[in-house]
């Protein structure tokens, strides 16, 4: 049985397709296939950076997160890093360093977010898309880092800025 599109959306496609599974069990999964994303932390200084409070459908009202955004085709993940800090910040960046990258959701998704720490930053102009509500909120990284306990976090945003004060803890001490 070939892979079936159950439904192509404007940014996704949702296939069901058989899976030989490494037991030798052949069963049907679902796959949302999504073209990969970058996420962006900005340092508007050494220990600040700029997180959005933005409007999220799916979670029913605002969560507080890094700039993100999907990969355009034939794009690569630091450029659409540069590109969604400058639409969703009014910031370009001096200099953009690469923290890793995540895979949102292996269960049903073979998305994977860029993850990205950008410096040296110069405002421009912000150019948010029709569906974007953003406030800007400057804070403290260890006070972003502690919003991680809320009753639920943002996956991208939550590893981003684990893996930015692992990075900068290893700077200082090592």
């Amino acid at each position: 049985m070939p892979e079936r599109r159950v439904h192509q959306g404007a940014q996704f496609e949702f296939i069901t397709e058989p899976v030989d599974l490494p037991n030798g069990r052949r069963v049907e999964l679902d796959l949302l296939r999504h073209p990969g994303a970058a996420a962006v932390i900005p340092f508007i200084e050494d220990d600040r950076i700029l997180m959005l409070r933005q409007f999220r459908h799916a979670t029913g009202g605002e969560i507080l997160e890094i700039p993100a955004g999907k990969l355009d085709p034939g794009e690569a993940p630091e450029a659409c890093a540069i590109r969604e800090l400058e639409e969703e910040t009014g910031h370009r960046a001096g200099r953009i360093e690469k923290l890793g990258a995540i895979w949102t959701s292996p269960g049903f998704t073979d998305e994977i977010i860029h993850l990205f720490a950008a410096y040296d930053l110069e405002p421009t102009e912000q150019r948010l898309e029709p569906d974007e509500i953003i406030q800007l909120v400057p804070m403290k990284l260890a006070t972003a880092i502690a919003e991680l306990s809320g009753p639920v976090v943002d996956g991208k945003t939550a590893t981003a800025l684990l893996l930015a004060a692992a990075r900068r803890s290893e700077t200082v001490t090592g």
